[in-house]
């Protein structure tokens, strides 16, 4: 699976139940061999996502291309890369735990 259709596939895995009352941007920058920066912008109960990010995200999440397709598929614990120091957090922590609530990462 490609990072782009990691990121499509998580555009149905949004659950807009987790996301009353958030209008933020994630920002994704992916490294590795399929590269890429993406955002996910939640508004109104909604998922937006951009391809090439924005401009001032909310928290950006630096992360390889594997280690994101294995957190997306359920096979990566979030809390658990962050503390390997697999996925490297800017900007708003807080709003950065509450990523796991937004989408249904494949459990």
């Amino acid at each position: 699976m490609t990072i782009a259709e990691t990121f499509e596939a998580l555009q149905s895995r949004f659950k807009p139940e987790g996301a009353a009352g958030l209008n933020k941007t994630f920002q994704f920058n992916i490294t590795g061999e399929d590269a890429g920066v993406y955002a996910a912008k939640i508004e109104n109960q909604t998922c937006q996502l951009i391809k090439g990010g924005v401009e001032k995200p909310d928290v950006t999440f630096t992360i390889k291309d594997t280690d994101l397709i294995a957190l997306i598929g359920g096979q990566l614990d979030a809390m658990n890369a962050f503390m390997a120091g697999k996925v490297k957090v800017a900007g708003d922590m807080m709003l950065a735990m509450r990523l796991q609530g937004l989408f249904d990462f494949g459990r």
